[in-house]
Order: structure tokens, then C-alpha cells, then sequence
């Protein structure tokens, strides 16, 4: 029988997805609307992309997620596209950042930046043609550096790893869901469990092990 798929949406520590408007970082949607609609908007704009919803499959292999709060859901759309790292990566550029807080005041130069020559052979249709050919975090960190050194870029650092540990799942469409449980090690995160009558969870790792021990 095959097991129940189970997405992860993280969130800023307020619960509430952000948008660039111009240079300004806005609310977008918040965890309130999100699960009261059941439905989950795109909200990113980066990298001359198209406007996206961005997420992470949780498998595992694949078990950190990009914040360490959000929302775990299941849908039955299909996403547009998977890659098995942050799209950061491929970013043509040697100034990778790790952590979010870094950037969130400035993402519209962070974001600006354009996507090295033949990233597509990282885009995958869906996450079983992902995980037969890149099947570990560390084989992802193996191959994206090799691509980027070959192009003339450093290799990345080790202190970037973090950014192969959770994959990206995109959908360019607003999509319908199944809320599952709420994530993450802040008191908020346990209140809006609590609101919604979710399970909450210190982190989605911790939900993963629980699902697989049934």
C-alpha cells in the first residue's frame, strides 16, 4: 500500500506568507486564511521565475525543512516542477546565503539574482524521477557543486549544506488542501495548533517519524 505524501510550507515566526511589492517585503496570506480557505496562494517571485508557491515533499531522505515553522499539508495537485535543493544553489553567484533572517530586509537584490546556464537538468517532473537520480542530500551537494564549478563558480562551502537537506516543490497555481498539523518550537506555533484543533509538532521531522511508525 502506498503511504500517505505529506507536504511542508514553512512560515516567517508570525504565520504569515510574504510578497515583494517593488522593494517592500509585504504580508501575503496568513496561516488564519490558509487554513480556513484550505487553499495556499504563490506567493515568491525570484530569479526571473514565475510567480510560485514553493514547498518541500517530506521523504526520508528529506526531512529539514526551509523555516523551522509552518504547515503540514496533503493535496492532490500535481506540482509543475521538484528540484531536490533550494533554487539558491543555482544562483549565478558566489554569494550563497544560509539563513533567512540574513536577507528577509533586502530580498528584492538577494532575488534578483539570475540562474546559472542549464539549471534545467535539476528540474524534475515529479519526485520519484528526483529520487531515482539524486536520492540523498549528499549526492545533491556533490552534483550541484561540480555544476557550479564547472560553470566558474566556488565550490560551496560546507556551512551551505543546509541548503540540500529539504527539497522544493513548486506549483505555479494556488492549490487546495488538507491541513495536517502545525510545526515548529515557538509558543505560537502550539497556540494555532490549539485554534484550529491540529496536531503540533516540535518540528516536521518529528511528525514524519510518528506517520512512519504506524
Amino acid at each position: 500500500m502506498e503511504k500517505e505524501r505529506y507536504f511542508a510550507k514553512s512560515f516567517e515566526e508570525d504565520f504569515i506568507l510574504k510578497t515583494l511589492k517593488g522593494k517592500r517585503k509585504v504580508n501575503f496570506q496568513s496561516i488564519d486564511n490558509i487554513i480556513k480557505t484550505k487553499t495556499i496562494k504563490p506567493n515568491t517571485k525570484s530569479f526571473g521565475r514565475e510567480r510560485r508557491l514553493s514547498c518541500s515533499f517530506l521523504h526520508k531522505n528529506y526531512l529539514k525543512t526551509y523555516r523551522p515553522h509552518g504547515l503540514i499539508f496533503q493535496t492532490e495537485a500535481k506540482p509543475n516542477y521538484i528540484l531536490p535543493f533550494d533554487i539558491v544553489l543555482l544562483g549565478a553567484t558566489d554569494n550563497i546565503i544560509v539563513h533567512y533572517y540574513r536577507i528577509k530586509n533586502n530580498l528584492y537584490i538577494y532575488y534578483n539574482h539570475k540562474l546559472i546556464d542549464g539549471f534545467n537538468r535539476f528540474i524534475f517532473k515529479d519526485f520519484n524521477k528526483m529520487i531515482e537520480k539524486i536520492y540523498s542530500p549528499s549526492f545533491a551537494w556533490k552534483r550541484v557543486n561540480e555544476f557550479r564549478k564547472a560553470h566558474g563558480y566556488k565550490y560551496l562551502p560546507y556551512s551551505k549544506y543546509r541548503l540540500v537537506e529539504y527539497n522544493e516543490v513548486v506549483f505555479h497555481k494556488k492549490i487546495k488542501i488538507k491541513p495536517i498539523a502545525i510545526f515548529g518550537y515557538r509558543k505560537n506555533a502550539y497556540e494555532i495548533s490549539k485554534k484550529y484543533g491540529l496536531p503540533h509538532f516540535i518540528s516536521a521531522k518529528r511528525f514524519f517519524d510518528r506517520e512512519n511508525k504506524k
